[in-house]
């Protein structure tokens, strides 16, 4: 049977010689890389199964620039990399980097060959598994992407103030998402003129009758992206990576756009007639 072939690639050569040979050890074949320029020749050059690399290398962004070459030259390839700062363990997973899993230093061997191992394990076991759209994501999840929306709003004060049953607090959800579906289906030019939402102006008028004041709107549409953007974060293996910046970028720019028509329209309506007891 034929060994996984691995390429490492961290600029401390101690680090490096260690985890080569460990990894050499554990069964699997290992070429090493002192930086960008000589794993990029490496990934141009020959087929790896994994790539583990450190994330701070003494170039700007070297970690990122070798994920991204070993993503377009080897697709299917396991990505694993490390870093010394905690904090980026959640801001650089899959969305930006693309990358299978972000682990932290001090590293450990035997865990590092644990997660090559059960990410080897787990592609194959997915390699039929068809990549889902954003839209298609969403979709499926517009439930969950309601329950957790209306779980949040539920635990703020300033608008559980006004007291609505859920059906009147969720009545603008199901058609704003589904019209934000709709626009992941049919992408267009950021500048280009939206069409008007006749439920985002709907939205607006409504909860000026309920109510609400301009910043509680802006809070609930905070919270809806929120939402979303949790349901995908969620659900990172089932994205089809290709179109998913593009695609978070024009769920903020419809989410945006519908609380802009919301407010306009709330703006404009006449606030409640309140009679004196």
């Amino acid at each position: 049977m034929a060994r996984s072939r691995v390429l490492l690639v961290d600029d401390n050569e101690s680090v490096r010689i260690t985890l080569q040979a460990a990894l050499e050890m554990n069964g699997f074949e290992v070429a090493s890389a002192t930086g960008v320029n000589e794993a990029l020749h490496l990934i141009g050059e020959q087929q790896f199964d994994v790539l583990v690399s450190d994330l701070h290398m003494p170039g700007h962004g070297d970690g990122l620039t070798v994920v991204s070459a070993m993503r377009h030259s080897n697709p299917k390839a396991i990505t694993l990399v490390y870093s010394g700062y905690p904090e980026m363990k959640a801001a650089v997973a899959a969305i930006l980097m693309q990358a299978d899993e972000v682990l932290l230093k001090p590293l450990s061997v035997p865990d590092l060959v644990d997660a090559i191992r059960k990410k080897l394990d787990g592609q194959k076991k997915n390699a039929d598994r068809t990549p889902e759209s954003v839209a298609e994501i969403l979709d499926s999840d517009s439930e969950k992407i309601m329950q957790l929306w209306l779980s949040r709003v539920e635990e703020n004060a300033s608008l559980n103030s006004i007291h609505l049953t859920t059906e009147q607090r969720t009545a603008h959800l199901p058609q704003l998402l589904k019209e934000l579906s709709t626009r992941l289906r049919s992408p267009q030019d950021m500048r280009t003129k939206l069409p008007e939402s006749k439920w985002a102006h709907q939205h607006g008028k409504t909860r000026r009758m309920q109510g609400y004041s301009a910043p509680m709107i802006v809070e609930e549409s905070r919270m809806l992206q929120v939402a979303i953007f949790q349901i995908l974060q969620n659900n990172l293996n089932r994205v089809d990576f290709s179109l998913v910046l593009l695609d978070v970028m024009t769920i903020a720019d419809e989410v945006d756009s519908q609380l802009c028509q919301a407010m306009q329209a709330f703006s404009t309506e006449p606030a409640p007639v309140t009679v004196a007891a």
